[in-house]
Formats: structure tokens, sequence, C-alpha cells
């Protein structure tokens, strides 16, 4: 099958180099020259423009657009008027799904098709497949399961989940392709929906982990401002974090991709030195939490890990300060200098 890739930075050529592997083939635009060029040496056709990308699709088109978020938009308005009826314009990245479901309503009116495909997989996608959450309508969700089943981990993934019978079915259901990889989720903007959720989720499952593994590393002595447990003596556990990452992803219920890449991790630097702790906020976290307040739906979880991240970028320093302020104002407590 054809497809059109705008965009071949890690996760566009990642997705290209998938899809060639698989039969398929690839027409590609990227504005950076030496981006391109890696592209076309993974066997992609390589284009310079927008416009020659399209001239080169037959009809109907399929166009992946693989750019980041606070870009899409003008990708995708300069797209549209280069699409025909009938085409297919797909936005893989990490969009609003509010903005998703409006921009499948406007290329509505020109009679082209809008998916949005919450692609995870990160830089392991190429290997690994990709996970693929999709909104749209059901006919081209339909025309493009070739390139979604090429994309996708495959069945073999993971273990196939037990189910049991509940009685006969009350009406006839369409295969479920989630066991693949991939799912239909249900109208425009759904994909990036779910995606946004996941990547809340994302938040959560790091923060924890990170907690955990800083508690571990902190009992090595008693860091604390309080005194020690008794016999009055410090914790003295002087963990080997990586041994017990190591530990954990094998029988443990907290196993995980995401520990096997702590693992991996501590493993190459103990104690991380090469890292300073900033942690980026993209826009599905926040995106998440403010869906949830208006839903009134609780995720504490999921809200800390967001403000943990801030914290991270010294976004709670004056906090910080004034608490120490209002400590020594009140109780005549001088915190030490660092």
């Amino acid at each position: 099958m054809q497809l059109g890739m705008v965009g071949t930075g890690r996760m566009g050529a990642n997705l290209v180099r998938r899809l060639i592997g698989d039969g398929h083939q690839c027409v590609v635009f990227d504005r950076d020259p030496a981006t391109l060029r890696r592209a076309q040496r993974s066997g992609a056709i390589g284009t310079t423009s927008l416009a020659a990308l399209v001239q080169r699709l037959d009809a109907p088109r399929a166009v992946w657009v693989m750019v980041p978020h606070e870009e899409t938009d003008a990708t995708m308005a300069a797209l549209a008027e280069l699409l025909e009826a009938g085409d297919i314009a797909i936005d893989g990245g990490n969009s609003d799904f509010r903005r998703s479901a409006a921009r499948a309503a406007e290329l509505r009116q020109r009679r082209i098709h809008h998916l949005d495909v919450g692609t995870s997989g990160g830089i392991h996608g190429l290997e690994r497949g990709f996970c693929l959450m999709i909104g749209g309508e059901v006919e081209p969700v339909r025309r493009l399961d070739p390139i979604f089943t090429s994309l996708a981990p495959g069945i073999a993934a993971a273990p196939r989940t037990p189910t049991a019978r509940r009685g006969p079915r009350t009406r006839p259901t369409r295969r479920s392709t989630a066991e693949h990889g991939y799912l239909h989720c249900g109208p425009p903007g759904a994909g990036h929906f779910v995606k946004m959720v996941h990547n809340g989720i994302e938040y959560g499952l790091m923060a924890a982990y990170a907690e955990g593994f800083n508690l571990l590393a902190a009992a090595a002595t008693n860091v604390g401002d309080e005194p020690p447990l008794p016999p009055n003596q410090p914790y003295g556990y002087d963990l080997d974090l990586a041994s017990v990452a190591e530990l954990w992803r094998r029988g443990s219920v907290v196993s995980s991709w995401l520990l096997d890449l702590t693992a991996a991790a501590l493993a190459e630097d103990p104690m991380l030195e090469t890292f300073d702790g900033h942690v980026s906020d993209s826009g599905e976290g926040r995106w998440a939490v403010q869906t949830a307040v208006a839903l009134g739906v609780p995720v504490p979880v999921l809200s800390a890990a967001l403000f943990s991240r801030f914290a991270s970028q010294g976004r709670s320093q004056l906090a910080n300060r004034l608490l120490s302020a209002m400590r020594a104002r009140f109780g005549g407590h001088r915190e030490p200098r660092r």
C-alpha cells in the first residue's frame, strides 16, 4: 500500500522504516534536508514540498502528518488545500482531542477524511511495533487496515488475556483488533482522547517508580529532619538500585516495560549522574488533568505526577523558600543553607 509521511523525525522515520520493511511504499517530506536524506536511504521516496508529496501519491491518497502538535494545525491547513475529495489526512502526533474533532469537521466540508491516531512506542517502535489508538469514520479506518496492521506489534507481542463466556452474544460484533495492537476507538477525536489518558497514566507510572527508587536510595542513611526510628540508628540499607530493578523485573507485580527501561538506565549509570532531573511535560498530561476537572473525575495520582514535573523544572523554588521563612518566623527554625 502507498502512504505519504510528513515529518520524518525520530517517530516519523521509524514509522516509515517499519512500513517499508513490510512491503509498503512511502513518499515523504521533511523541511530538514538531512532528515529527508536519512529517510530516503531507508527506501522512501523523498519530495521537497507538500505539493510535490501529494503529486507523487495515487488517488485516493493517504497522508500521515507526524510533526510537533504546535505545528499540526498549520501543516494540516496547508495539506487540506492540496488534497482532494476521498483523500485521508492522518494526524499521528499528540494533538488535543477537541482540536482533532473540530479539524475532522472542517475537512469533512471538503469531503476529505481525517483520522486522529494516537501513536505510542517511542524510539523502540521500529522493532517492537507501535500501539495505535484511532479516531475517525469507519470507512477510512478500514481502508488503511493494512497500514495499521504493519505498524502495530501484532498478536504475539503479549500473552492473550483469558476470557470467560457470559452466554450467547445478543448481536453480532466486528472482530476487535485490540489484540493486534491497534484499535478504532470511536469517532473523530476518540483516538487522541485515549492517547491523552494513556499519557496521563504514563506520568503516574513514571512518578511511582521514581519516588520508590528515591526512597530506596535515601535508606542508606537517615536523611530526614526527624530522629531515626528505634533503636536510634540510621537505616543503613545501602541498596544496589540496579540490582533491585533487575530483581523486580522477574516475577514482581510491578514489572513492566518502563521498569525494563529503568533497569537499563541504572545499570549504565547507577546514580544517574548524566541527568539533571529537569523533566519536561508535554500537553497530554495537562489536558488529561483539565479534562478530569471538567468531568468531575478524581485523578489524584495523575495530578500529583504532573505537578511533580512542574517542581522538577524549578517552579517551586520560591514556595520552598517561603516555607522556610514561615518556619523561621513562627518557630525560630533556621534551615541549613545547601
